[in-house]
């Protein structure tokens, strides 16, 4: 009959096959992931700030080039690209200035199901569609936001191509491992299987500088980016601590169920006594902002509406004011490794699609606030738009 090695063996011998059949599903004929989202002129005016009438004078005078058009004359749409390029034309692209820290912001919490890759894809998208100029970093060595990025990990990704030999000390910096994405403005250091690796040699001889080395590297490539996204594993270890430690700013996805709750106040116990730790050998660890992220929320339960008042109550002021609620587009996006943002049109209806969406948009626009609320040189805009 074999043995329960043999059993995981023989599951195992049909991965390769199962992994490569959904990547031929998602993305015939080539197997490359593209950003196949387009803009409408409408879309257009609203994300790059200037009127129909200005687009179109900066077409005709030849500072703009005009979408492409499809075989009946019409035209397809702009792409995010050309979007960030009409922002540059125009002036209206949005950056930290020179004076002000980019954010690394790290989406944590030590307990699986949160939604945590999820928020960490949809805001990266986001904030890069908004302008800025966006680095990902896969700290999960499950790598489902490198999944989601259009890539199967253990084939498409060496372990070299990882955090790993970084956090072997093997490099000076980061930059090797930082890939371009489909999605403009957002690039991503992807992960595999192997990076779990790290977690047992960081441990094998533990020092004070075992917890430093992603702020190091980040350090050396962080002039080149306004927001760094890092996405670590649901658990406490030492890519997690380094998480910790290297990040400027903490956001908490936490479902509204009891489970949730309990195991979010264990995390954050946790994370309190990592952070007195690390402080003790390290320096003080500042963060620009904490919030929880009220996840996986279903408004039609009254019981998850009731643990919400509840959190509100108890954390003052620490949740976010938007939810991010249960969405199947979510969910069948996720099923063809995209998020929602690189849509063109709705997978399951379009009440259900721009309902989802303008939930998405209200989560992340939020965060954005904070982030601009970070930065001195957003001071004045803020305070005009009456956001500060």
């Amino acid at each position: 009959m074999g043995t329960g090695l043999d059993k995981i063996n023989k599951l195992l011998e049909h991965t390769e096959g199962l992994r490569r059949s959904f990547r031929n599903f998602n993305f015939s004929p080539d197997n490359i992931k593209r950003d196949e989202r387009r803009y409408s002129l409408k879309e257009a005016q609203e994300l790059v700030g200037r009127s129909y009438q200005a687009i179109r004078d900066a077409e005709n005078d030849g500072r703009l080039s005009p979408p492409e058009t499809g075989t009946n004359g019409r035209r397809i749409g702009f792409t995010l690209s050309q979007i960030n390029n009409m922002r540059d034309i125009f002036g209206t692209r949005l950056h930290r200035g020179k004076k002000d820290d980019p954010v690394i912001l790290a989406i944590q919490n030590f307990k699986g199901g949160v939604s945590k890759s999820t928020v960490a894809c949809h805001l990266a998208e986001f904030l890069a569609k908004q302008g800025y100029s966006v680095l990902l970093i896969d700290c999960d060595s499950q790598a489902s936001t490198t999944t989601t990025f259009g890539y199967i990990p253990d084939d498409d990704i060496d372990e070299n191509e990882t955090l790993l030999p970084f956090l072997r000390e093997e490099a000076e910096t980061l930059a090797p491992y930082i890939r371009k994405t489909y999605w403009d403005s957002l690039d991503i250091i992807p992960s595999n299987l192997m990076l779990y690796q790290a977690e047992y040699e960081l441990a094998s001889k533990p020092s004070a500088s075992s917890f430093t080395l992603l702020r190091e590297g980040i350090e050396t490539i962080q002039d080149n980016y306004d927001v760094i996204i890092l996405d670590p594993a649901p658990a406490l270890g030492m890519i997690s601590l380094n998480v910790i430690y290297a990040a400027n700013a903490l956001l908490i996805p936490m479902p509204p169920a009891m489970y949730d709750f309990s195991s979010t106040i264990s995390f954050l116990t946790m994370l309190k006594n990592s952070m007195e730790s690390l402080e003790r050998h390290l320096g003080p660890i500042e963060y620009k902002f904490v919030k929880i992220l009220i996840s996986r929320y279903d408004e039609s339960k009254s019981a998850q509406q009731a643990l919400v008042d509840l959190a509100n109550d108890q954390f003052e002021g620490s949740v976010l004011a938007a939810k991010l609620r249960d969405s199947a587009e979510i969910a069948s996006a996720g099923n063809r490794q995209r998020t929602v943002y690189e849509l063109n049109s709705p997978i399951t209806s379009p009440k259900v699609h721009n309902r989802c969406l303008n939930i998405l948009d209200s989560v992340n626009k939020e965060v954005e606030l904070l982030i601009r609320r970070s930065w001195a040189s957003h001071a004045k805009s803020l305070r005009e738009a009456g956001l500060d």
